[in-house]
């Protein structure tokens, strides 16, 4: 069993079930426990900071091999309100242990940690840098743990304030045409590469959050930005729905990872600031999370015109009629296309939530009076 998954999907969810219930079923502590025991294996050894990525549950052994920050730094929530409810604190020296192993080490740039990381040695593995799958949640924790904590230790606040701020000099770039904003990745050479994804999208929502939570308006703005070019990635499609990666061309120069676009890819970037790399849309929540987080810090109500076009999209394009659920697909840019046989569970548990939280009063679960939902 993976642990950054199993602990996403299961272990979240078991604990924010108990929480808005009204913590009345303890037999939902009782199965987190049971669930997060078993992957306390993952630290192999008493010694051990970082855990392996996956356990098996039958021999309780750990699957040896190099893990990434995400995986490894985007446990401390759930473990965290896990040792609040048991009154185990070990689960929470677990999960935070790892976090401040990653943010301890020297970074390829300040405060952005590289993606690769070997359990074993404690030590980076390649020097990449990314917003998106394998960095994406370490970061997105980062900020989130210090507003669940409110404690005096600022590790992890400033950690997640000194990497937007390297993002801002060294990540940030702007597309040719219609002067999108973009964060781009950098690789094991310390080559810019100019690509994003459905996945890093989070990011705009996280820095609106956190410029928030810090008073920092110029991250505010530069969020709101990076919400502007995702969501401009749903608006240029034909099904209005956005793809799994694209990439730019910037008014910075060309990098040898860059992709060098065919015809169709340079038509399509020349009408709407971007191209498509990767077509399929498997039911991902980051685009319309950060719309949620822009629409709660601004009432600007454009962030709700676009979460109702998109469950307009989704109505048309994802429904299956025949059963009644949802379905990825394997190209957004035809309304025609096949469509994927499976539905993830972050459907539910991300694009619903944040859609009904968008459309819900704020007062009701409001970022302003109690900490943010994980």
């Amino acid at each position: 069993m993976r642990i950054f998954e199993t602990t996403i999907r299961y272990l979240g969810g078991l604990i924010a079930s108990y929480e808005l219930s009204g913590k009345q079923h303890q037999i939902l502590i009782d199965k987190a426990k049971q669930l997060t025991d078993k992957m306390a294996f993952a630290w192999e050894t008493p010694n051990q900071t970082i855990p392996w990525g996956s356990v098996d549950f039958d021999t309780n052994s750990s699957n040896l091999g190099i893990s990434n920050i995400a995986e490894a730094g985007t446990l401390d929530l759930e473990f965290n309100r896990l040792s609040l409810y048991t009154g185990n604190d070990t689960y929470r020296r677990l999960a935070e242990g790892s976090v401040r192993t990653i943010a301890g080490l020297t970074d390829p740039l300040p405060g952005l940690a590289a993606q690769g990381i070997d359990p074993a040695t404690n030590a980076f593995v390649g020097n990449k840098i990314s917003w998106g799958g394998g960095s994406d949640s370490y970061f997105e924790y980062l900020i989130k743990y210090a507003r669940l904590t409110n404690t005096d230790d600022n590790l992890f606040a400033d950690e997640w304030h000194t990497a937007v701020d390297s993002s801002i000099k060294h990540l940030q770039s702007r597309s040719t045409v219609q002067n999108h904003l973009y964060l781009a990745d950098r690789d094991d050479n310390g080559d810019i590469v100019h690509v994003s994804s459905h996945l890093a999208c989070f990011h705009g929502g996280n820095w609106i959050f956190g410029g928030k939570l810090l008073n920092n308006d110029t991250i505010v703005d530069i969020g709101l930005e990076l919400v502007e070019a995702c969501w401009n990635t749903y608006a240029s499609t034909v099904t209005g729905i956005g793809p799994d990666s694209f990439e730019w061309l910037a008014q910075d120069p060309f990098q040898p990872g860059d992709t060098r676009p065919n015809r169709t890819q340079i038509v399509f970037y020349i009408q709407h600031g971007f191209f498509i790399t990767r077509s399929e849309y498997v039911l991902r929540p980051e685009v319309l999370e950060s719309n949620f987080y822009a629409w709660r810090a601004t009432g600007d109500t454009k962030y709700l015109a676009r979460a109702a076009s998109a469950v307009e999209s989704f109505k048309k394009i994802l429904h299956v009629q025949s059963s009644g659920g949802y379905s990825g697909i394997n190209d957004v840019n035809n309304a025609t296309v096949s469509r994927i046989d499976n539905t993830e569970s972050f459907w539910f548990a991300e694009v619903l939530k944040y859609l009904y939280l968008t459309f819900d009063d704020p007062d009701h679960i409001s970022l302003d009076k109690s900490y943010a939902p994980y």
